[in-house]
């Protein structure tokens, strides 16, 4: 298996992983047209469980 040469300087390291971790975002966030609550997108709305006009989750409503 294959060595390294020479000592990776804390600069290259550093610059590695700040382009990694600049490039993480958040999940995209939507509203549920239904209901108006906030959704991550392609996901089934988990107050109303509609995705697309139907119904995919059955959820108990609360009293």
């Amino acid at each position: 298996m294959a060595t390294p040469k020479r000592r990776i300087s804390h600069a290259r390291t550093h610059n590695r992983k700040a382009k990694f971790l600049a490039s993480l975002t958040a999940p995209e966030v939507t509203t549920c047209p239904r209901c108006g609550e906030s959704v991550q997108t392609h996901r089934a709305c988990s107050a109303c469980g509609y995705y697309r006009g139907r119904q995919v989750l059955k959820v108990a409503e609360e009293e």
